[in-house]
């Protein structure tokens, strides 16, 4: 494994599970973006394996919802949708090429929402209180 490999393994081990989540949501939409430009070069090859990889993603952030959480439901339900959808942009192609964008868009909405979340729920302090000795 070369030196930036490694820095790379290291530096996700190292992320909490929000900065391990917006990574998630970051590569899917960067993978989408990438299928667009795929489709318009007429690469359907790397098209595919955009959609394919953009799919796992997808379906790996279903796997780890937390179903005890009301909202958790919701979620499993809008990723659901969104797995149907990239099959069927997979299937359609160019005819479903404008289905792209509002793929990401909704994945974009879902990590606004996440990294909104975390910063509030990391900028809650809580005092604890110490006894002072000395």
């Amino acid at each position: 494994m070369n030196g930036y490999s490694q820095y790379k393994e290291k530096s996700i081990y190292s992320m909490s599970g929000p900065e391990l989540l917006l990574l998630l949501f970051d590569e899917a939409i960067k993978r989408l973006s990438r299928a667009e430009r795929s489709l318009q070069e007429k690469d359907y090859t790397d098209f595919e394996d955009c959609i394919q990889r953009t799919t796992r993603i997808v379906r790996y952030l279903i796997d780890i919802l937390n179903m005890d959480y009301p909202i958790s439901r919701d979620l499993r339900r809008i990723y659901t949708y969104l797995v149907y959808d990239l099959s069927r942009v997979n299937a359609g192609r160019e005819r479903r090429q404008d289905e792209i964008g509002r793929i990401r868009h909704i994945l974009s909405e879902l990590r606004e929402a996440f990294d909104g979340a975390s910063r509030k729920v990391n900028d809650t302090h809580m005092v604890i209180q110490r006894e002072v000795r000395g």
